[in-house]
């Protein structure tokens, strides 16, 4: 019965957990560019009370063995980088990516983030900038008299002078892939660092070498399916419910076996 006690205690922590992810992925239903996250578990290691293949005889031998499992834990929380869905919002500034990849950002010590959230806007020098204020990379500057700005499918930025009819280039936006998204770090703030485990990034024009196109005036919405988190919540929840029914089974019987002494 003790053994049942630390074996139940294991699920309740493990769905404890898995309720953790559902609950951020559920709070960032309206985050723009949010990828949701999936937790992943394993079962902990068995005690060996019979080995299969012992000798029972002389001629004959145990099939099966005796294993108890000890448990469950988490083995991962990764992120599932599908594409969510293209919200128009007719902002020029808001630009949404069609397939794969990542916009470079800058953080103040220098570092590079990566980010899928597109809704970008112009500092006070006229940079392009996340809601952050951190400038995407490459740099990118808006002249002041420009009176709009057009971001083509493959990142050309073009701004519109005191109204003329042509444009002026004045960047281009690029974007980074990585052999393992997955393997990114989460940072908050929508931006995501590199890790050994990701790989190094592999920077492209937009629609080249399998990296996704440009859309502007559209940002791309979180991942996150209502439906489903709640489905997993309600399994999450019910798992969680019956381990610590078996918590209260294992303590009742020791009772029962304290009150034979």
């Amino acid at each position: 019965m003790i053994r049942a006690l630390w074996t139940a205690a294991t699920g309740m922590e493990a769905q404890q957990l898995n309720m953790d992810v559902i609950s951020n992925n559920l709070a960032n239903v309206n985050t723009a560019g949010f990828k949701k996250s999936r937790a992943d578990f394993q079962d902990l290691l068995y005690q060996s009370v019979e080995v299969a293949g012992s000798d029972t005889s002389a001629d004959t031998q145990n099939p099966t063995g005796i294993e108890v499992g000890l448990g469950a834990r988490a083995a991962a929380v990764q992120k599932v980088f599908t594409v969510g869905d293209l919200m128009q919002t007719g902002n020029e500034l808001d630009v949404a990516i069609e397939g794969p990849g990542f916009y470079q950002v800058e953080l103040p010590n220098g570092d590079t983030a990566y980010t899928r959230s597109g809704a970008l806007k112009k500092d006070s020098s006229g940079r392009l900038v996340t809601s952050e204020g951190y400038p995407i990379l490459p740099q990118i500057t808006i002249p002041e008299n420009a009176t709009s700005v057009a971001i083509g499918e493959d990142g050309t930025v073009q701004a519109f002078l005191d109204g003329s009819m042509t444009g002026s280039e004045v960047g281009s936006i690029e974007l980074a892939t990585f052999s393992n998204p997955a393997g990114l770090s989460s940072q908050g703030k929508n931006l995501l660092k590199e890790t050994a485990s990701s790989g190094a990034p592999i920077l492209g024009v937009p629609g080249e070498t399998g990296l996704g196109t440009l859309a502007q005036g559209f940002l791309e919405g979180s991942n996150v399916s209502v439906m489903e988190e709640m489905v997993n919540m309600i399994a999450g929840q019910r798992a969680y419910e019956v381990n610590s029914k078996a918590v209260k089974a294992s303590d009742e019987m020791l009772q029962m076996t304290n009150n034979l002494v």
